[in-house]
């Protein structure tokens, strides 16, 4: 997946009015998106991967690490890891192209929400932390800067 077709989203503050994405090739074919609005991350699931909500609804937060992704020759890249404090939290990454933009460094800590939605609306909502690493995958539990 090197580019995405234009995904249009439509805001309402922190929650999204209205979006393509549900109808567009790209959720067809299995991938998230993750959009970002007035101070809030908003994670598109596909319906193929709806089944993952059961995971994510375990977690007391997520922790979004951005990096190169080794496995993938260094490609920048996101990491969500819904945070249960079990040894395996649920993770997923995605590439920059399924993210509408990525976050700076100096906004590395926390104070934002991370959404979840599929295309009957919101399902869940959790505190959101971010951090830059070195390298994806990271399972490293968070700590605050």
């Amino acid at each position: 997946m090197n580019s995405l077709p234009l995904i249009h989203i439509a805001n309402k503050g922190q929650l999204i009015a209205e979006t393509n994405y549900f109808d567009c090739e790209v959720a067809r074919r299995g991938f998230f998106f993750l959009s970002w609005n007035a101070g809030a991350g908003r994670l598109l699931v596909p319906d193929s991967q709806k089944p993952a909500l059961r995971q994510m609804r375990s977690a007391k937060y997520v922790v979004i690490s951005s990096g190169p992704l080794v496995e993938h020759g260094g490609i920048p890249a996101l990491q969500l890891m819904f945070e249960d404090h079990s040894d395996s939290p649920f993770c997923i990454t995605i590439t920059i192209a399924q993210t509408d933009r990525m976050l700076p460094s100096t906004d590395e800590g926390g104070g934002f929400y991370v959404s979840v939605w599929t295309k009957s609306g919101q399902k869940l909502r959790l505190p959101g932390r971010y951090r830059n690493v070195a390298s994806l995958p990271c399972l490293d539990e968070w700590s605050a800067h």
